[in-house]
């Protein structure tokens, strides 16, 4: 039996067999989850309807979390399903390509900065509080992936960091705002891992080099690492767990410069 047994768990931002959603659901499901998915827009949708059914899981939902009309549709098709459940898994991040290559000040834009915050930060604080009707008082947990480059200047990151550093301090807030109602938020800061997400930034495949060579592991992290992780922080086995960022990079933050 599995420490995730009878828990319910709604993943948003499913889009790959490589994402990082990926290696969550494989980790919570091998934990004894039961799983629900959402997926952006139709041209997503049968990708990530088979992924379902590979976890046992039937229901997947569209949602564009940037809609707050889609967000809301969503949660009231889940819930012909689902009265309760017990975990969310927050994977969105974007911000436009023109905004993710070239010196910061150069590229950022009123729009391209509203944009990353909205869908990176803000739909953290949407589906929380969508969700909260669902997991109230059931011990719950949220959890969201962030990475370094929220407190450290990555180059070609740019608005990202900025769109993660808010994301961060999302994450404090509504630890702090849902904790009397039985719910933990947590976030993790992952290490560079190729996904489709990351390959919009410009350089990555330099920067997964650099990770790996540098890292205390010296290795680069796969999908089920931060799987694992995500499995663990939203177990009852963390309940002593709230408002933390975990690092899941093979030590790569706390390393003072590469390897001489």
């Amino acid at each position: 039996m599995g420490f995730l047994t009878n828990k319910r768990v709604l993943i948003v931002g499913l889009a790959s067999p490589r994402s990082i959603a990926a290696g969550i659901a494989e980790a919570m499901h091998r934990e004894g989850a039961e799983l629900a998915f959402t997926y952006q827009n139709e041209r997503l949708q049968p990708r990530v309807e088979k992924m379902a059914a590979e976890y046992g899981s039937s229901i997947c939902l569209p949602l564009d979390a940037g809609s707050d009309e889609q967000i809301e549709n969503c949660f009231t098709q889940l819930k012909k399903s689902w009265e309760h459940f017990d975990i969310l898994v927050h994977s969105i991040a974007y911000a436009p390509a023109d905004q993710l290559e070239g010196s910061f000040v150069d590229v950022v834009t009123r729009e391209g900065f509203r944009i990353a915050h909205d869908i990176s930060s803000y739909t953290l604080a949407a589906l929380s509080k969508a969700s909260l009707p669902f997991m109230e008082g059931r011990q719950g947990a949220i959890v969201t992936l962030s990475y370094l480059g929220a407190e450290k200047a990555v180059p070609n990151y740019n608005v990202m960091g900025l769109a993660k550093a808010s994301l961060e301090a999302n994450v404090r807030y509504l630890a702090a705002s849902l904790g009397p109602r039985g719910i933990r938020v947590n976030g993790i800061s992952a290490g560079p891992i190729k996904t489709l997400a990351a390959s919009g930034i410009n350089h990555f495949k330099e920067m997964l080099h650099h990770h790996e060579t540098s890292a205390p592991t010296r290795r680069n992290i796969e999908p089920i690492d931060v799987g694992n992780v995500a499995a663990f922080l939203c177990s009852d086995l963390a309940r002593g767990v709230t408002g933390e960022i975990t690092y899941v990079d093979g030590g790569f933050s706390i390393v003072a410069m590469s390897n001489l």
